[in-house]
């Protein structure tokens, strides 16, 4: 810059040019630091936002002072920040652009510069870093990644950098502050808990890992889940280690005797349910005896039963794909196809596509779309016999449309029971019922090879009816819209004859249930949010330890019960039916009527939130199980259990 002409500072007012000397060169003006030497536009039109914030990243030039750049006077809301690109190898230190960022007057508002004031909080922002790897799956090996490191240097000089180490500490940290929250929760919960049990994988070992998760209805009757373990499991545990592995995770969150239910895949040994069960019926900790205790997760079913019907179509499933893969080999053959369509008539507007064998409600759409061009592949095969050798035959032809009728049930039931990301209890036993009914038909098809089917996935669903019919019945009672007549439909269809016995049965499990409850707490009445002389703004109207009334309440309640006056359960039943509606909400119907039905409400919570299916929306039509992220599966356990359980208490609190 031999023709450079350094301008006289003293007419330059902001405070910057203390640091940066203007250098004129023909008609341009640079400003070239004084401590890096390192040239931006000094430009009058450019203003000189961007040269304090090169003096804030300037490497060379202490952070001390800076705020001295952020005066009130320095930050009137400007218009436009200029922004210069100096390629100092190539150009010679010539200034190669100037470009001017509009920003908006929001956006200007809120550039104050929390670096100026000092005012970075270190040990916060760790912990959002943390929080932020936990939430979204990163490998805490990012902050030492020199991409991330350019880049948060960039953003906020003053942010010391952390190890791997540092950021595992700080994960934690958050899982042991957000694992007493929960603890709290649990604590002052009204209900009982139900626990579902399930099993995962890592991709690149055959490392297991049992992964347990509490459900319940909040004071709020909202339902909720919350991580509880995640824990590894060796392949060599016996029953009796993987039963004592569920019940120390159990006692550790001290939730053992607020234990509902549990719900287990289908595959699940019989005999470690029963060793947890028996363990806590020695102290009475279960309702009925533990009757309602082992649950078996309802699209688990459909998903093992949905894999004989794709297993029984597997031949056929293949011809299927061989014949797409033809039509979609060239421009040319698939034109022929369309030409066909088009000659037949063929109305629907699903695309051949071959399917995803992890996804098997996939498998289903091929073979659904296969049958809708059924017409189209058999002119093909007229004129193209060698290359259509795998066409299905009539018979084939047959099969398949009464095995997707199946399929296509599966899909949608098992679409009703993931549509909400909780759903309740009372949902699942008339679609449970359907699909009962239709196995019965399809037992009946005079094809052995259909009824053989049908017979082998009946089989599978008795075992789950057997296991899970009581509390499917007792949570549809709990549904106003239903009560007891939803059972006086589908039991007659069921059981013939045996209806009225079986229907018999299940009310005294109900009763049973009640009584239970009512022992728990005699004084339900007060319960929740007590009756309304209670609740009529008495200060202090909480029930006192030393009350020396309370047995003559409790006498009270007893008595009025031995002289007939209606329970709660007596009155429930014998008024209508509520109305269905598409918007109904049991849960909102239960808050509402608590004052009305104080124990049948408690029991109501307790059983409408048994997770009677415990698969995520996103995973429910997988063919596999589980996986957990490459990014955390190297890392220890006691690592993993803190970033998987502490994930999913973070998501859920911003979910709320």
């Amino acid at each position: 810059m031999s023709d450079a002409v350094i301008v006289n500072s003293s007419r330059l007012k902001s405070i910057v040019w203390n640091d940066f000397d203007r250098v004129k060169k023909g008609d341009t003006f640079v400003a070239i630091c004084r401590h890096c030497k390192k040239k931006l536009s000094g430009s009058s039109t450019s203003g000189t936002s961007h040269l304090r914030n090169h003096l804030i990243r300037c490497q060379r030039r202490s952070n001390h002072g800076v705020a001295q750049y952020f005066s009130a006077k320095d930050k009137k809301k400007e218009g436009s920040l200029a922004l210069v690109t100096i390629d100092q190898e190539q150009k010679n230190d010539e200034v190669l652009s100037i470009v001017n960022l509009r920003y908006e007057q929001e956006q200007i508002k809120s550039e104050h510069v929390g670096i100026g004031s000092n005012s970075l909080d270190q040990r916060r922002s760790q912990f959002d870093l943390a929080r932020m790897i936990i939430l979204h799956n990163y490998p805490l090996a990012m902050v030492e990644h020199v991409g991330f490191k350019i880049f948060v240097r960039n953003l906020q000089p003053l942010f010391e950098l952390v190890t791997r180490n540092k950021v595992e500490a700080d994960c934690m940290e958050i899982y042991a502050k957000e694992k007493q929250k929960v603890y709290e929760i649990f604590d002052k919960l009204p209900g009982k808990i139900s626990v579902s049990a399930d099993v995962w994988t890592a991709s690149e070992d055959d490392a297991a890992y049992l992964s347990l998760a509490a459900h319940y209805i909040d004071e709020n009757w909202q339902l909720k889940k919350k991580n509880l373990n995640f824990v590894t499991i060796d392949p060599s545990y016996t029953e009796d280690m993987h039963s004592e592995v569920i019940m120390n995770c159990l006692m550790d969150w001290d939730i053992d005797r607020k234990l509902f239910s549990m719900i287990f895949d289908s595959f699940t040994s019989d005999n470690i349910v029963e060793r947890i069960r028996d363990r806590l019926s020695q102290n009475r900790f279960l309702h009925c005896n533990g009757q309602l205790f082992d649950v078996r997760c309802a699209v688990d079913l459909l998903n093992r039963i949905a894999h004989d019907a794709l297993e029984a179509l597997c031949e056929i499933t293949q011809k299927i794909r061989e014949s797409i893969r033809y039509v979609k080999s060239s421009e040319a053959t698939q034109a022929t196809f369309n030409e066909l369509a088009d000659e037949v008539q063929v109305e629907t507007k699903k695309c051949l596509c071959i399917d995803n064998p992890l996804k098997w409600n996939s498998t289903y759409f091929m073979l659904e779309a296969a049958l809708e061009y059924r017409k189209v592949f058999s002119c093909l095969r007229d004129r193209d016999p060698v290359n259509m050798k795998f066409l299905l035959s009539d018979p084939e032809w047959d099969r398949l449309i009464t095995v997707t009728s199946f399929l296509k049930l599966f899909v949608e039931v098992t679409n009703v029971f993931t549509r909400s990301k909780y759903p309740t209890a009372n949902i699942f036993f008339p679609e449970i019922c359907d699909i009962h009914l239709q196995l019965i038909e399809w037992c009946k098809n005079p094809d052995e090879y259909i009824s053989s089917l049908a017979l082998k996935m009946r089989k599978k669903f008795e075992e789950y009816w057997y296991k899970c019919s009581s509390g499917l019945a007792v949570a549809a009672m709990l549904d106003p819209r239903f009560k007891m007549k939803l059972l006086e439909y589908y039991y007659p269809q069921l059981y013939g004859d045996s209806a009225t016995e079986l229907i018999d049965d299940v009310f005294e499990c109900i009763k049973s249930l009640y009584n239970e409850h009512s022992i728990v707490s005699p004084l339900a009445s007060s319960i929740d949010q007590g009756l309304d002389w209670q609740a009529s703004g008495i200060p202090g109207s909480g029930k006192d330890s030393r009350d020396r009334l309370m047995g003559f309440d409790k006498f009270l309640h007893e008595t009025s019960q031995a002289e007939g006056s209606s329970s709660d359960l007596d009155k429930y039943l014998e008024e209508p039916l509520f109305p269905r509606n598409v918007d109904f909400n049991v849960l909102n119907w239960w808050k509402v009527h608590t004052p009305r039905y104080p124990i049948l409400s408690m029991m109501a919570r307790n059983i409408l939130g048994i997770p009677i299916s415990k698969v995520a929306a996103e995973s429910r039509f997988d063919t596999g199980g589980r996986m957990l992220n490459h990014n955390w599966s190297p890392l220890p356990p006691t690592t993993i259990q803190a970033l998987m359980c502490s994930q999913d208490w973070i998501r859920s609190e911003l979910e709320s």
